[in-house]
């Protein structure tokens, strides 16, 4: 076979990220129109269930009849029909939340209205799907894991640490709170038997900080001036394209912990940072903290950070729901995120 010509390979190129493209493009097309006849359907339920009276048996013969009309097309069984019904009647009155739904797949849709009930936690979700590509098994960790209100509750300084281009996936990146339930720690353990288990369990512990982290090494062995340090835990993280730098506290968190890590993220950005890498960010994960000393902690802190609880028992601290900021705070941020992805 003969040499291509010159110039065919950058072509062949274009051709497969055009192709790549359209086919995107088609699949989001088409998503929409599904929708969109959904809730058609339930729209047209709903108001004829009122206008005539029509009861449940008018919907199961319905679901019959367009089942034999389109043999193979499971969407239209009487619980979808009912469930378009309800999607219409949930969204009708709520213009900001019927320009997000069209942006996921109708069993996104269904996990998010199914799991929650409030108007600023349904925008969470669907925005973060959205924007972060969430497959349908990844939302419904997310949702399991209490991702909405351990993103608002997170204490970092991400708003004035770290390029705009990455925030939102930043503030997602580090929650609040962490459950290593999957380790069998005693209540009562020290910081190296919570670091080896850690590692012993990597897979459940790369799943409880999010899934999109890889393992670098723990221990990782920093050099400055012939003096040794160690990094409890050293990841990294896909989406931000920076090594994230984990240091496990058994006790409260203090604010002599902000300069150890600073020392470690300088050291890291100057010494480790590869090109096309973002500059590192650190994580803090302790026993327990006090929200006011971690504010005061962050305000002069100009490295990336995020202070963090656990427990190694299946449950959040008991005062996690009364500490979520207002509905009007809740919104403010939501809005701000919305403009970073108009940005």
């Amino acid at each position: 076979m003969s040499a291509p010509p010159a110039g065919y390979g950058d072509f062949l190129l274009e051709i497969k990220t055009q192709i790549r493209q359209r086919q995107f493009q088609a699949l989001r097309a088409a998503n929409n129109e599904l929708l969109a006849l959904y809730w058609w359907l339930g729209e047209n339920i709903s108001q004829r269930q009122l206008a005539l009276g029509w009861g449940k048996g008018v919907v199961e013969n319905l679901a019959r009849d367009l089942q034999a009309e389109f043999p193979g097309r499971n969407g239209f069984s009487a619980q979808n029909l009912w469930l378009m019904r309800q999607f219409f009647n949930e969204y009708a009155a709520k213009p900001k939340l019927q320009s997000l739904i069209g942006e996921i797949s109708w069993a996104k849709n269904l996990l998010v209205m199914g799991r929650c009930k409030d108007d600023l936690e349904r925008e969470f979700y669907l925005r973060a799907t959205a924007r972060f590509g969430w497959t349908t098994k990844v939302l419904q960790h997310q949702l399991d894991n209490h991702s909405y209100t351990q993103y608002l509750n997170g204490q970092t300084n991400f708003d004035a640490a770290v390029p705009d281009s990455i925030k939102a996936q930043a503030l997602l990146a580090v929650k609040d709170h962490y459950t290593f339930d999957f380790l069998g720690l005693a209540e009562e353990h020290s910081e190296r038997e919570l670091e080896q288990a850690l590692v012993r369990n990597l897979r459940s512990f790369l799943s409880e900080m999010g899934g999109a982290f890889t393992f670098v090494g723990n221990q990782y062995r920093l050099e400055v001036d012939g003096k040794e340090y160690f990094i409890d835990l050293l990841l990294f993280h896909r989406r931000l394209r920076c090594l994230v730098a984990i240091e496990l506290k058994i006790g409260e968190f203090k604010p002599e912990h902000k300069g150890q890590i600073e020392f470690y993220l300088d050291t890291l950005d100057q010494q480790h940072r590869l090109e096309g890498e973002n500059p590192p960010i650190g994580i803090a994960i302790c026993r327990g903290k006090t929200k006011t000393m971690v504010e005061y902690a962050l305000r002069t802190m100009t490295r990336p950070l995020g202070i963090a609880t656990y427990t190694v028992t299946p449950q959040l601290p008991a005062s996690y729901r009364d500490d979520l900021p207002s509905p009007e705070q809740i919104a403010a941020r939501l809005q701000g995120w919305a403009g970073s992805d108009e940005a």
